[in-house]
């Protein structure tokens, strides 16, 4: 699935997107089809077929459960711990490692003709499809299998994780004789995986030892304690406890064969297996079509007793109503979904499909957490051992606040209940208020490298940052004042710990020992993105504050009383916040990343070998450290988040010195880069980093999607395309729109919800127009300056002179007076000494 274009320029100017192999997956703007089955490549696959609601997902597994990158099956938050053996400890290092864990397996129906497998890998197959449908959320398969003995088997199979019904997915499999008669065999199983591995390669990821921190954590010993298990009347039921983290888990299964053909059944079940076999005389043209309709059930604390009750109360609500009724169920609420989320961009289905892909996967991830964290992989993959990390709060919530506002609450509810621990942690650290982890699924910090995981104090600015886009967007002061106020108070008090005020002439308040967004920097003084957002959290925790104290006396005098708020406080939030050191370089005309970044020798990306990028996996993270070179955007992030704090000549100098420094290395780097490049004016360098961002996954752009899908850099294309192309910005509660159409779309259309009313935008080259499609309040909102407001009843065009200024080419690195330092010496781009063979971690 490897991509044969690289998003390079045309001979024409315009970007080219990655492309993908059309003859395999064509183009369809509402589904992702697979035409030809590759047994070598199955490992994306798997990924991008995945099915879930983000409760529960099921990896594109095909149903024989036989080989597999990674036969994944995940329930949000099921997780086990460890303690975490640093080889040279120190006070205030994570001391408990997380990793979420392998549910038993319920794709599993294995097929036998005439006692033969069908085993995709082996088999004659004279025709084979397989669609992901993003308007039912249905994964169907469809093939047609020559038998060793000559006959032709039809067979179809369907699954489907519901989005209504958070903890039910249905499954299903027919088969059809076409020539002959023959006996067939069709065996459903729940299988535990995570500790039997069955006879076939791959149940828990990639087994070789990769020090890639990508990777999921492995867990050699046993995780899933067997509580109770047993099989009645077509049911199967398994249950667990999760050996350290003492989680629990059940799952139950029914099952149903509709054929008019002769069949019998048979069962098994052990603590870790439970099969329900059919055996059935096929006729020529009868078809036999088996159902599988599972639930899973999992919590931190109640026992496994309960759960199976609750499994069963699902499956018997869902055979009272009928397998039918719940595919209807699917297709209304998807209808729903996409009348509030979906972004049309006519004549370009190609990429249509991708952003709708995309935006399904986002659906997918975050839409049944219901107050769980959004794993940076979904519930697609075990990439990142499924860690919720800040990359949900910039690049997730904003999506969801405008287009699904409960979603965003959910995810931050999730953030609220960690609030205990982040209490904890930060007085571990010696800080006050609440320092939240950078790396969790518990609640705890999981990172054991400090430097690039801890030192990310950034992350209470993110989460902050995204309340108060929620709050902005709806317009919900109740959340905030009953217990959500909580997070920005705690947050800011951390500030006030962590920073101190420098007397050189001018009181500075300034922050040390801290890691940005880029991870190639570590551990550094007074980071840009850090200060300018910590400053922004100081302001916004002040500001709510005497918001509740106006609007809610009540909710204020409780909040004070929980929180033992002092009034003097917000005086000091303000102090700090108007004090805050902002790095500025008077010789480069630019932001310093930090202090002493400019102090580094500059790397000379452009020399670099391809087969040493990722750098992370060639280079030694003090090689990387002593030279200018990021991981993903920092100062360009603040400059997108924090807009409204830096000036146009401000954002183009920044922007022009630090893209030719970028390896986009990180996922998330690309979508920050094509905001501001459309925002200043490179058009084309914005539709490419958009194009590589869109298509990351489903041209396995960064060679790691069979890990999972990249749900950050999903939410980041929703953010590219109404940020970047659209100019929506949303500043202190202002709507405004500054557009930036791509020179050849002839039309970009998108919906957000403000404060509870629906409208539709649709950009064009010469216009904008806005309308309500529900809801009936209006929306004020701001084009390039002039204000409007749109009613029910009367939509507003805009007409646009310019799609803003136009910029040729891209940045680049040089040579020139730009390198010369406030010191007068100059920086050259070089590179750092080599091996005489290139290092490759894991090879």
């Amino acid at each position: 699935m490897s991509p044969v274009g690289d998003g390079a320029r045309t001979g024409g100017g315009s970007p080219r997107q990655p492309e993908l192999d059309r003859d395999r997956f064509p183009v369809d703007p509402w589904r992702l089809t697979e035409l030809r089955y590759e047994p070598d490549d199955t490992s994306v696959a798997e990924t991008l077929f995945a099915v879930g609601n983000g409760f529960l997902g099921l990896r594109g597994n095909n149903a024989e459960g036989r080989r597999a990158h990674e036969h994944g099956t995940f329930v949000n938050g099921l997780h086990e711990t460890w303690k975490i053996r640093h080889p040279e400890s120190a006070y205030g290092f994570a001391e408990v490692g997380q990793t979420i864990v392998n549910a038993p397996d319920s794709k599993i129906m294995r097929l036998y003709v005439d006692d033969e497998p069908l085993a995709l890998d082996e088999a004659d197959l004279l025709d084979y499809s397989r669609t992901l449908d993003f308007r039912d959320g249905v994964l169907r398969r469809e093939i047609l299998w020559l038998t060793p003995a000559g006959k032709r088997v039809r067979v179809t199979s369907s699954r489907m994780v519901s989005f209504p019904e958070r903890h039910l997915a249905m499954m299903s499999i027919e088969v059809t004789m076409l020539d002959s008669d023959a006996p067939i065999t069709i065996s459903c199983q729940l299988l535990n995986r995570q500790d039997g591995e069955d006879e076939y390669a791959g149940s828990g990821g990639d087994t070789k030892v990769l020090n890639d921190p990508r990777k999921a954590q492995r867990v050699s010993e046993r995780v899933f304690e067997p509580h109770e298990h047993w099989q009645d009347d077509g049911r199967s039921v398994l249950s667990y406890r999760i050996a350290e983290s003492g989680m629990t888990l059940a799952v139950a299964a029914d099952h149903s064969i509709d054929t008019g053909n002769e069949f019998s059944v048979a069962y098994y079940c052990d603590e870790d297996i439970a099969k329900t076999v059919y055996s059935v005389a096929a006729k020529q043209g009868v078809p036999v079509r088996v159902t599988k309709t599972v639930s899973y059930h999992s919590s931190r604390r109640t026992p496994t007793r309960e759960l199976i009750d609750r499994c069963q109360r699902t499956l018997d609500r869902t055979r009272l109503e009928g397998a039918e009724v719940q595919y209807t169920k699917q297709r209304e609420w998807l209808d729903d979904y996409w009348r509030r989320s979906d972004v049309e961009i006519p004549g370009h289905d190609d990429v249509q499909q991708a952003v709708r892909w995309n935006l399904f996967h986002l659906a997918q991830a975050a839409a049944r957490a219901d107050g769980l964290g959004i794993p940076a992989k979904g519930l697609t993959g075990s990439g990142y051992s499924g860690h919720y990390f800040w990359d949900t709060e910039i690049y997730v919530v904003p999506y969801l606040a405008y287009t699904s506002p409960l979603w965003a609450r959910n995810a931050l509810r999730s953030r609220a209940t960690m609030l205990p621990l982040a209490r904890k942690r930060a007085r571990a650290l010696n800080e006050a208020g609440a320092l939240f982890p950078w790396r969790t699924i518990n609640g705890e910090e999981a990172s054991a490298f400090y430097a690039a995981g801890t030192a990310q104090y950034h992350i209470n600015a993110d989460i902050t940052y995204a309340l108060a886009k929620y709050v902005d967007a709806t317009g919900d002061v109740d959340f905030l004042a009953e217990g959500a106020v909580d997070i920005a108070v705690e947050t800011a008090r951390m500030w006030m710990t962590l920073g101190f005020w420098r007397d050189n002439g001018d009181s500075t308040f300034e922050i040390h020992g801290v890691t940005g967004p880029d991870e190639y920097t570590t551990v550094v003084n007074n980071n840009l993105y850090t200060n300018v957002m910590a400053r922004f959290n100081l302001r916004y925790a002040r500001k709510v504050v005497r918001a509740i104290e106006r609007a809610r006396p009540d909710a204020y005098d409780r909040m004070v009383a929980r929180l033992n708020l002092q009034r003097e406080e917000l005086d000091e939030w303000e102090r700090a916040a108007s004090t805050m050191a902002i790095p500025y370089s008077e010789a480069l005309e630019i932001h310093p990343q930090d202090s002493h970044f400019l102090e580094r020798e500059v790397w000379d990306l452009a020399a670099t070998p391809e087969e040493q990028k990722p750098l992370m996996l060639h280079f030694h993270p003090l090689v990387i450290y002593r030279f200018q070179v990021l991981k993903q955007a920092d100062v360009v992030l603040a400059l997108f988040l924090q807009g409204d704090q830096f000036t146009r000549r401000e954002k183009l100098a920044d922007f022009d010195y630090y893209d030719p420094l970028t390896t986009s290395d990180s996922s998330l780097s690309n979508v920050v880069q094509s905001i501001i490049a459309a925002e200043i004016g490179y058009r084309d360098l914005a539709l490419k980093y958009f194009l590589h961002t869109a298509f990351i996954d489903l041209a396995d752009l960064h060679n790691n999607t069979a890990d999972g899908v990249h749900v950050a850099s999903a939410g980041g294309v929703w953010s590219a395309l109404v940020n970047g192309f659209g100019g929506m910005r949303d500043y202190d509660g202002t709507l405004s729109f500054d557009p930036r159409l791509p020179t050849d779309w002839q039309e970009l259309s998108f919906r957000l919800i403000w404060h509870g009313t629906r409208i539709l935008v649709t950009l064009r080259a010469e216009s904008m127009r806005v309308s309500v499609i529900e809801g009936e309040g209006g929306v004020s909102f701001r084009v390039r300056g002039t204000t409007y407001r749109v009613s029910k009843d009367s939509d507003i065009e805009v007409r646009l002179d310019d799609q803003g200024p136009v910029l040729e080419g891209a940045p680049s690195q040089d040579t020139n007076a730009r390198y010369r330092r406030e010191d007068g010496s100059i920086m050259r781009p070089s590179m750092p000494a080599v091996t005489d063979s290139i290092p490759v971690i894991g090879a």
